[in-house]
């Protein structure tokens, strides 16, 4: 794994080059929509499309350049040899690349979806593999759709880009990523899926468990729980917000990685239950999960973040 420097985000500040090459946007939900406002902020030419047509009213209204007729929008993103950008949801990707294969199998092509190897996969088997290089900007909220979008959510997010890609392809989509304010972290598909399954696709299953644990009356939950609830369950649960087909998609896209973290998570709630019912004491979990979690705090503080 190996870490790029970030660029100066602000929009207002000249760039390291100019941004005479154009971006397409494909999919313009939290993290699609987010990136289209901020590069078109940066002065790239810049478009996307959707296939909600309400989606492309919204974004039309907040001054976007989008389209809802996907032939069109690849059509013209080949002649522009514009780098396109993939955001949509994993279950939506392999009909999205066959279209991408008939309208513009040479441009250019990343993509923002959490899971990678999946994807990769994907790709290659629409002959797409010579100009793919895939890439993952770890940023986002429970919430989605246009109305969520915000150009500066990528401020200071690590943005994973693949290795093994054409430099010229890898190029282009290190140039976006750090226009949208982010910092590079380069590894391999395998490297990712392994790592995000550990801390993102595991934590939403456990923040869904925890609120419906929270809302069963059988064990204290319900009403008066919910009215209590505070800092804890409000963090340890945000993600549970998020559009259940999305979560979805993360965690059976990557069940190869997520059934063994999700393994070990259940072993060690196990165990704690084992100790606390056996012995009174849940000691052995608390005293590691601190230890761990100094570890992610003293990495994000060597990081700057």
């Amino acid at each position: 794994m190996t870490y790029g420097s970030d660029m100066n985000s602000n929009c207002q500040s000249p760039l390291k080059k100019s941004p005479s090459q154009s971006v397409c946007v494909l999919g313009l939900g939290l993290i699609g929509g987010s990136l289209l406002r901020r590069v078109t902020a940066c002065g790239y030419p810049a478009f996307g499309w959707n296939r909600s047509i309400a989606t492309v009213e919204q974004a039309s209204l907040d001054g976007m350049d989008v389209s809802g007729d996907l032939p069109a929008t690849l059509q013209r993103a080949a002649r522009e040899d514009a780098l396109l950008v993939v955001a949509v949801p994993l279950f939506a990707l392999r009909e999205l690349l066959v279209q991408i294969a008939e309208y513009a199998p040479q441009c250019p092509l990343t993509d923002v979806v959490s899971v990678k190897v999946e994807v990769l996969r994907a790709v290659q088997e629409a002959g797409l593999a010579a100009t793919y290089v895939g890439s993952h900007p770890m940023a986002g909220t429970e919430n989605s759709g246009w109305a969520a979008t915000d150009p500066s959510l990528f401020e200071n997010a690590t943005w994973v880009v693949m290795t093994g890609g054409a430099e010229s392809v890898t190029a282009r989509v290190r140039e976006i990523a750090e226009t949208a304010g982010s910092v590079v972290v380069e590894t391999d598909p395998l490297s990712h899926d392994g790592a995000v399954a550990c801390i993102s696709h595991v934590p939403h299953l456990v923040a869904e468990a925890l609120s419906v644990a929270a809302v069963t009356e059988q064990v204290g939950g319900g009403d008066t729980a919910l009215c209590l609830s505070a800092g804890s369950f409000r963090d340890g649960t945000r993600v549970a917000g998020s559009a259940p087909a999305l979560v979805r998609a993360m965690c059976e896209g990557n069940r190869e990685a997520v059934l063994p973290v999700l393994a070990k998570t259940i072993a060690l709630l196990q165990q704690s239950y084992d100790e606390l019912s056996q012995q009174g004491t849940c000691e052995i979990l608390v005293e590691a999960g601190y230890a761990a979690h100094q570890s992610y705090r003293t990495m994000m503080k060597e990081l700057g973040r």
